[in-house]
């Protein structure tokens, strides 16, 4: 069953026959197919879910899904970047950074970083009595459910989600549990229903959620821990990229009580992608274990890369350039929703860098848009269960631009003409 299932005679997705069916069609006892099926979950091929029966866990794809390339001329309003003018400039911290060599047996976080760090937990409320560093956001979360999780158990995520998490847990084996979201984050009985259905995990933006933009408020914050609370062995993770360069508050579901918790705050929206650094708060169980699971591979993030995070969050320049980054990107994602919004169009975008607009048909808006020299994403890669729509990255669309977007936009929803026979 393992070589069928691996050369995929047996389909990732497909469901395997009760033990006792099996036992029978292939004349064994029913104690000898049970004892393949736990052996098979143990390797992570296969998962079991009660009266729901015995599935092959779906695999993911080896490479991250790619970006498109659009033509010269065409607006790129599909990456998903930080605008490049907005970021510290990193070379008078390159020249005055401690350069020396760290040997082998060094602690793998620098002090000063961990200190820097706890102060800006501290600010959004979220325990920071543990700490340790990892090498950007997704591998800070890959770290956080591989310490608790094994392939096969389920994991509510976001609905729509950003791909590269739908991606990293499909090629861990989890199975991604949909929760639908809107302006104010989860939505508290979607969650529930997660969690009632066998998730072990849930993943939370708390603000800038990618792609819809949501932002969770205190009253939606009290309403999702109630849920929780529900379950008090279920993981809480926490995904906040871009707490730095957000005017928008983001309210946590971070709690000390709680036996499994972590919060990942990255710094590549606020101080550049190429600064693979993340900084992961949770229980001690939890960050112990990622630190050993680093340790064991690639040791601990570079201290040259942790020393350049601590002299640019350090100096008084960087905060005035994160303060205009964050008043930037919410006057350009505000000024465009306010012109979709003034012709009629649904959109979502409380906080971020992006904003959603559900459309009927993706490919069509997408390839209108395109004509009309704007490069959007269509929300297929995004989407788990939740409806269609595009996603639009204003984090450089000048403000001046937005209504011919908005114009445009609105020209490819417009129904098609009724075809003449």
């Amino acid at each position: 069953m393992e070589r069928g299932i691996r050369d995929g005679a047996i389909a990732s997705g497909s469901q395997l026959p009760p033990v006792r069916s099996l036992a029978i069609r292939l004349g064994v006892s029913a104690a000898t197919v049970a004892s393949a099926y736990r052996e098979l979950r143990l390797r992570g091929l296969i998962t079991a879910a009660g009266r729901l029966g015995t599935t092959v866990v779906p695999r993911g794809p080896l490479q991250p899904r790619g970006r498109p390339q659009f033509a010269p001329g065409i607006r790129d309003l599909a990456g998903g970047n930080p605008d490049p003018a907005l970021l510290p400039d990193l070379r008078p911290h390159l020249d005055v950074i401690d350069a020396r060599s760290v040997m082998y047996g060094a602690p793998p976080s620098e002090p000063e970083l961990l200190r820097l760090a706890a102060e800006r937990f501290a600010v959004s409320g979220v325990p920071a009595d543990n700490l340790t560093v990892v090498g950007g956001a997704l591998d800070g979360l890959e770290l956080v459910l591989g310490a608790h999780l094994r392939a096969g158990d389920r994991v509510a995520v976001e609905d729509p989600c950003y791909p590269g998490f739908i991606d990293l847990a499909a090629v861990m084996g989890l199975v991604t549990v949909p929760v639908a979201v809107d302006d104010s984050g989860p939505v508290p009985s979607a969650l529930a229903a997660a969690l009632r259905g066998g998730a072990t995990a849930c993943v939370v933006t708390p603000r800038a959620q990618n792609p819809f933009g949501s932002a969770v408020t205190l009253e939606r914050s009290g309403e999702l821990r109630a849920v929780l609370r529900r379950y008090p062995d279920a993981l809480v993770v926490e995904d906040e990229h871009a707490s730095d360069i957000t005017e928008q508050s983001g309210a946590t579901l971070c709690d000390a009580r709680r036996s499994r918790w972590a919060q990942v705050r990255s710094v590549s929206k606020s101080l550049g992608p190429d600064l693979r650094l993340a900084v992961v708060t949770g229980d001690p169980t939890t960050v112990s274990r990622v630190e050993g699971r680093r340790l064991l591979g690639a040791g601990w993030v570079s201290h040259l890369l942790q020393r350049l995070v601590v002299s640019l969050w350090q100096d008084p320049a960087t905060r005035q350039t994160m303060a205009l980054a964050a008043s930037t990107y919410t006057q350009r994602r505000e000024t465009l929703l306010s012109e979709l919004r003034s012709r009629g169009i649904a959109c979502h975008g409380r906080s971020g860098l992006n904003i959603w607009v559900p459309v009927v048909h993706e490919d069509a808006v997408v390839s209108t848009l395109l004509q009309r020299g704007w490069g959007v994403l269509a929300g297929e890669r995004f989407r788990i269960a939740a409806g269609r729509g595009v996603r639009i990255t204003t984090s450089m669309l000048e403000p001046h631009d937005a209504p011919a977007l908005a114009a445009h936009l609105e020209a490819a929803l417009a129904p098609a003409p009724a075809r003449l026979g």
